[in-house]
């Protein structure tokens, strides 16, 4: 077996692989300099695998007994990391998983008529703050104010870039320095680790936890107000649910008790729903269990927060809707301009909204998110068998593809308790295990992102869009081709 030492004097330099007419001709438009740097990353690697003494190192082939160098393996692997440098790092795939508003995979589809004002806002200039009519700049978040108070029926809105920064902002402008009082059974994980103790915090204000887990009074509310409170907030549980001996306080009850001591009442409702069930229509007797943010509003509450890329199936941003006293102070803070939207988040929820205000009474039609969450299991299950009548062909002998039942999920920490029945393509080899499958499916050109159960992996075509069935077919084509 070769030492380190011969295998190390087996790389060439720098120099040489460049001088190689397989890297002299990768593109005309990537400079040298981009190619030296990944050519020496890839030797760097190379080397270190060497040295930490891997029993068979990268781009090394057994010739005679001996470990040679395979050029053209290294050389390939130069030409991926040039491509994989010069190329865009987000890519698109197909969520064959079911789970609707997939965090990884950037949760909301957007409607068509939001990826066509995205398309308009990013080719060229905008009213981004600019009113033509009056011929002087404007606030960025007006565009959506209108429809947002009729939709939520508040007085007023503005929006930021996302719901902890929406919390962030008016925690930070109504109750810096002083007390928040709220539910200990409301003290949320966001997700990424992010808690609302934390998040309170660096706002300034100081928590005042009340109640217990499972149970707070209005009384225990009361209990907490003192000179130093300077908000009562409740949080909505979206990415989980107490259930059994339980017991909280309605927005109303505490609208009466914030408005009795002169305080105000915010209400985080996490997810944000701006559709009632009614309107949204869900089928098989499902019922969403969710807030409606008119509701909250109706019911007393001041301030109230929530996303827009989860159940409202727009682009990332936190609204905030509520009195217009309160906020104008918030869109005042010298925050609001460091978590300020962005222009293509803002003409995304801008053309989305605008959906649930043209039409009031099947958006969901128009809105992905929404059409996903509300597909009935006729309607799965004839996807399911196209889906399957095109795999049977693609795969052979030694595949098998079956139809089964399922559940899908909501996701993004929203409707934790909610299950969708679906109808699955299951697909299992003879040649191959779950885990080969999956892994080609998920390194194809697009990747194909699914779930493995019983070792079979599963096909979800819940959340799979009208384009995504042809990359489907070619990524499982692909990976039967290679079975061996």
């Amino acid at each position: 077996m070769a030492t380190r030492a011969e295998l190390l004097r087996q790389l060439p330099s720098v120099e040489k692989l460049l001088n190689r007419p397989e890297l002299q001709n990768i593109s005309p438009d990537v400079e040298r300099s981009v190619v030296s740097r990944c050519a020496g990353e890839v030797l760097e690697a190379l080397r270190g695998s060497i040295l930490s003494e891997q029993e068979n190192p990268r781009c090394f082939v057994e010739t005679q007994g001996k470990l040679r160098l395979d050029l053209k393996a290294l050389l390939d692997d130069v030409t991926k990391k040039v491509h994989a440098t010069v190329s865009c790092s987000m890519r698109r795939v197909v969520n064959a998983t079911g789970v609707i508003l997939h965090t990884n995979l950037g949760r909301s589809v957007l409607p068509k008529e939001a990826i066509e004002a995205v398309v308009m806002a990013a080719s060229g200039y905008s009213t981004l703050e600019y009113d033509v009519d009056k011929g002087m700049r404007s606030k960025r978040w007006e565009h959506v104010v209108e429809p947002l108070v009729a939709l939520s029926g508040a007085e007023d809105a503005l929006v930021v870039n996302n719901n902890a920064a929406a919390v962030l902002l008016c925690l930070n402008t109504l109750a810096a320095g002083k007390e928040v009082i709220v539910s200990r059974g409301e003290l949320v994980e966001i997700g990424g680790s992010f808690r609302m103790p934390d998040v309170m915090a660096a706002s300034g204000a100081v928590l005042r936890e009340v109640g217990s887990t499972n149970k707070t009074k209005l009384l225990d509310y009361e209990h907490a107000i003192t000179d130093d409170t300077a908000l009562i907030l409740k949080v909505h549980t979206s990415n989980y649910r107490i259930v059994g001996f339980t017991e909280d306080v309605s927005a109303q009850d505490l609208s009466v008790l914030s408005k009795r001591y002169k305080l105000p009442l915010m209400v985080d409702l996490g997810s944000g729903l701006l559709a009632s069930e009614e309107s949204l229509a869900m089928p098989d007797g499902l019922r969403l269990d969710e807030p409606v943010a008119r509701d909250v509003v109706a019911a007393g509450a001041d301030v109230v927060t929530f996303s827009a890329d989860k159940l409202l199936g727009a682009s990332q941003a936190g609204v905030i809707v509520g009195k217009s006293d309160y906020v104008r102070r918030i869109a005042a803070n010298q925050l609001a301009r460091a978590l300020r939207i962005d222009k293509l988040s803002l003409a995304a929820l801008d053309a989305t909204l605008r959906l649930y205000v043209r039409w009031p009474t099947h958006f969901a039609e128009f809105i992905p998110t929404l059409s996903m969450l509300t597909a009935s299991v006729n309607g799965l299950s004839v996807r399911a068998e196209e889906i399957r009548a095109r795999l049977r062909p693609a795969l052979g002998a030694d595949f098998e593809v079956g139809i089964e039942p399922g559940c899908s999920k909501s996701g993004g920490g929203s409707l934790p308790l909610l299950e969708l029945p679906t109808v699955l393509v299951s697909v299992s080899s003879s040649k191959m295990s779950a885990d080969a499958i999956e892994r080609a499916l998920r390194l194809a050109e697009v990747p194909i992102i699914t779930r493995i159960a019983e070792q079979k992996v599963l096909i979800d075509p819940r959340t799979l869009l009208e384009d995504d069935i042809e990359p489907l077919v070619d990524a499982f084509r692909m990976a039967a081709a290679n079975e061996d």
